[in-house]
């Protein structure tokens, strides 16, 4: 274990080096990804560093137990039963960071939110997930793009499509897919009875351009004759550029440049949008089924989580935690317990399935 820690402290100490490098300062997608890379090893680097020190500490309190002074040996006892009980927490903690991460969760993502079951009801707790999340991602220091807005009949939210971007931003809100479920008394309810209504939640990570592999021996190049306004110069070159991406088939072309230089740039740069477009579809459809077990219907018995506002009660159904503090994480966005513990599960179960 030890060996695995040494050999990402090294890692870790080239990167840092590498951030203070003007190089790679002025080539700010270089730097994003060092960044992202460097944070994502630092909790290992942290729990190492622990581990090394408990471990020291023990070492030389041992040694202290050979003391003649009856003082220092009684102390060097106090202060092995304050270490001792450290070292295995410490270890499984460290197992756990060293499983290998999915590399998807160092990824930006597309974060929807729709109202599901329970109409206008439904619209306003969608509007309360974007507050509670809103503040999250504000104390992650996020960044945070609207791309689609549609407001309730009655307030709240039918539909928001957001664009994420920080460090492991997939990786920690992955968790999130699914019907959530709200219990309360609406505003509209004279008799004072709690109903119960449900939004969706969908998070899709975003590939970068650069991600995708493009081998010249891949594309068959076309050109033509463009033709609209230009005058001579369209009517007499072969500025038009046709892009097919065999392995795939996609297909991109552009006549809109002055130049078949020009042409070509714009058709390659759509040519990877769309090979990204065709990523995405195939990660959603292969994901199907994990995501319909998440997110479902958007019906209120088909739910990852239960805001039940009487009782101030959050469930999480995956992994049977409750906590009574549904004010608070709703108000503030202080939802890092519940991520934290459904990390823990996934990290427990890829442990164990390491381990057989």
């Amino acid at each position: 274990m030890l060996n695995k820690i040494d050999l990402i402290e090294e890692q870790y100490r080239r990167l840092e080096e590498q951030l203070s490098d003007p190089e790679v300062t002025n080539d700010m997608p270089r730097f994003k990804k060092i960044s992202k890379e460097y944070t994502g090893l630092r909790a290992v680097v942290e729990a190492g560093e622990e581990y090394r020190l408990v471990c020291s500490n023990i070492k030389n309190a041992k040694e202290l137990l050979n003391e003649q002074d009856e003082e220092m040996r009684n102390l060097a006892k106090e202060e092995l039963a304050e270490l001792e009980p450290k070292v295995e927490p410490l270890e499984a903690q460290i197992r756990l960071l060293l499983i290998p991460k999915d590399p998807e969760d160092e990824k930006d993502v597309y974060f929807e939110i729709r109202s599901g079951t329970g109409g206008d009801e439904a619209s306003l707790f969608a509007g309360d997930l974007y507050r509670m999340y809103s503040r999250y991602f504000d104390a992650q220091r996020w960044q945070v793009d609207v791309l689609d807005v549609s407001d309730g009949t009655a307030g709240g939210y039918s539909k928001l499509v957001l664009e994420v971007h920080g460090t492991d931003v997939y990786g920690k809100l992955k968790f999130e897919s699914g019907a959530h479920r709200v219990q309360r008394v609406p505003e509209t309810e004279a008799k004072g009875r709690v109903h119960t209504s449900a939004a969706t939640v969908v998070v899709i990570p975003i590939y970068e351009q650069e991600e995708i592999n493009i081998n010249k021996a891949d594309l068959r190049v076309d050109t033509f004759r463009s033709s609209g306004a230009g005058g001579q110069h369209v009517n007499k070159t072969e500025s038009g550029v046709r892009l097919t991406h065999l392995p795939t088939g996609i297909v991109s072309e552009c006549t809109e440049g002055r130049s078949q230089i020009q042409n070509r740039e714009i058709a390659m740069t759509r040519l990877y949008q769309r090979i990204l477009d065709a990523q995405r579809a195939a990660f959603e459809s292969e994901q199907t089924a994990r995501r319909r077990s998440l997110v479902g219907t958007g019906d209120r018995s088909d739910k990852i989580r239960t805001y039940n506002f009487p009782q101030n009660r959050i469930t999480d159904h995956r992994i049977d935690l409750t906590l009574y503090k549904l004010d608070r994480i709703l108000n503030s966005g202080e939802i890092e317990e519940i991520l934290d513990a459904l990390q823990l599960a996934e990290n427990t179960n890829r442990f164990q399935e390491e381990d057989n």
